[in-house]
Order: structure tokens, then sequence, then C-alpha cells
């Protein structure tokens, strides 16, 4: 039998390493792909209160046709500080929050559109309006801190306290707004409008905008039989405070929403 050389004993060895390696590498791969996906980040403390889940609800679909007419809703429409206790439903809350800042055409550029063209004006489509609720006694929901994302007609929990009591302390003790079993809060992030428009932006064009979509909320409340008020009277860094808003938002208004009783 032919003895094998040095040089091709070292070849033979070369070979099974890289059979070996071959093997081996991806069995190692496999072996440390689910630790990967176990990974969980830890919450974070930002927050003094507890957050929820980072998850959305998806909201009812909005109807896009009523019964009653939107000039019978403006003869009729009154702003209304008394409220009862009886919930209001998931579709309620959808349709209102629609009314207020849904989306009714799809547009995924430019991204300033977040997410498309919506039932309110707003000047250069510039949308700097966000609208958060505070949710109380509305079906199917949770007590808690909600924000509306209008792409896709969801909300996003964000806080699991109901912060109504608390709202309406920084907000002069107003009773409606804890008395209302759900609460819009209008914030707006200026930077999104004065990019374009400098400081007229933040003197007149933002307050235009939260106009045009408040009184899309009194209309369209007026038509499911409830009742709202706006409210500019409040402590803002105290609002900001209760709300636990990002440096960028400020707080405008508060629509308390309901069914109301009616003026002896």
């Amino acid at each position: 039998m032919k003895k094998l050389q040095f040089s091709e004993l070292m070849n033979l060895l070369l070979v099974l390493v890289i059979i070996i390696l071959i093997y081996q590498i991806p069995n190692k791969a496999t072996n440390n792909a689910p630790e990967k996906k176990q990974v969980v980040k830890a919450p974070s403390s930002k927050k003094k209160l507890t957050q929820l889940a980072d998850t959305t609800f998806q909201l009812a679909s909005p109807s896009y046709e009523s019964s009653v007419s939107v000039e019978t809703t403006m003869l009729h429409r009154r702003s209304q500080r008394d409220y009862t206790l009886d919930a209001i439903s998931n579709q309620q809350l959808s349709q209102v929050l629609w009314a207020a800042y849904g989306i009714t055409e799809i547009m995924d550029e430019p991204a300033f559109l977040r997410g498309g063209l919506k039932t309110a004006p707003s000047a250069g489509a510039r949308y700097p309006l966000d609208i958060y609720v505070l949710v109380g006694n509305v079906d199917g929901l949770k007590k808690g801190l909600y924000k509306f994302i209008p792409q896709g007609h969801r909300l996003k929990p964000v806080l699991n306290k109901d912060l109504r009591e608390a709202l309406c302390d920084v907000a002069f003790e107003q009773p409606m707004i804890q008395e209302a079993p759900a609460v819009l809060l209008y914030t707006a992030v200026f930077e999104r409008c004065t990019s374009k428009y400098g400081e007229r932006g933040r003197e007149r064009y933002v307050c235009m905008d939260l106009g045009h979509s408040a009184e899309n909320v009194y209309l369209q409340v007026q038509s499911l039989g409830l009742g709202t008020c706006a409210i500019g009277a409040f402590d803002d860094e105290g609002v900001k405070k209760v709300i636990q808003l990002s440096e960028e938002e400020e707080p405008l208004y508060i629509m308390p929403i309901g069914y109301y009783t009616e003026s002896e």
C-alpha cells in the first residue's frame, strides 16, 4: 500500500476540516435563531403611570350617510354642559373621531399628510393636530387615555388610568369634563405648520384648523343625539403634565362627549 506523502496528508486534513465547518455553521445559526426571537425590551420608565400594551384597537367603521340633514344639525347645535352617566357606544365614538380628523382619501405621499386627506380642511394639508380620548364609559373600551390614529381608523392605548378627574382639576374644575363618558383633547405640533408658513402658521393657521375640526365634532354629535362643549379654559402646563404630552405638543381644546340633560 502506498504511503501518503506529508503534503497529501495535509490536504486530506484540510478537506475534512472544511466538511466539518460546512455542517457546523448552519447548525449553529439554527440553534441561535430562537434565542434572538426571545429578546424582550425592558418597558420604558419615562412615564409615571402604567402603560397599556403596545397595541391598537380597530374602531368600528364610520357611516357616510345619515337621516339627519346638515341644516337640521346646525339649527339645533348648542354647547352642552350637563351630562348623564350613560355610556356611549364604540360606534358613536368612532363616528365622532372620523368627523373630527378621519381620512377621506388615502395618500401615502407626501409624508406630512400622515395617511391622506381628512374630513377637516387644513392649511397646506399640514394637519398639525392630534386627538386624544379620555375614556370613562365607552362600550367595549377600558377606562384610560387613548390616541386617535387616523391611518386605519384606530385607537392607540397610552395610559390605563381614568384621567378625567385629573384633567378636570387643571381645567378650573369644570365638572362636565369629569362627568362626560368620553373627552376629546386636541393638541398641536406647531412645527408641522411653521416649517412651511413660519410664525403665521402658529398664530393663525393652526387655530383655524382647530376650529374646522371642532365644528365637525359639534355637528356630528348633534346628529347622533349627543352633546359637546369646546373648552379652552385650562392650565396649559397642568394639562401637559396630566396627559404627559411630549415637548413638541401643545394642548388646545377639551371637548367632553356624551348624552346630556335637557335644559328646563
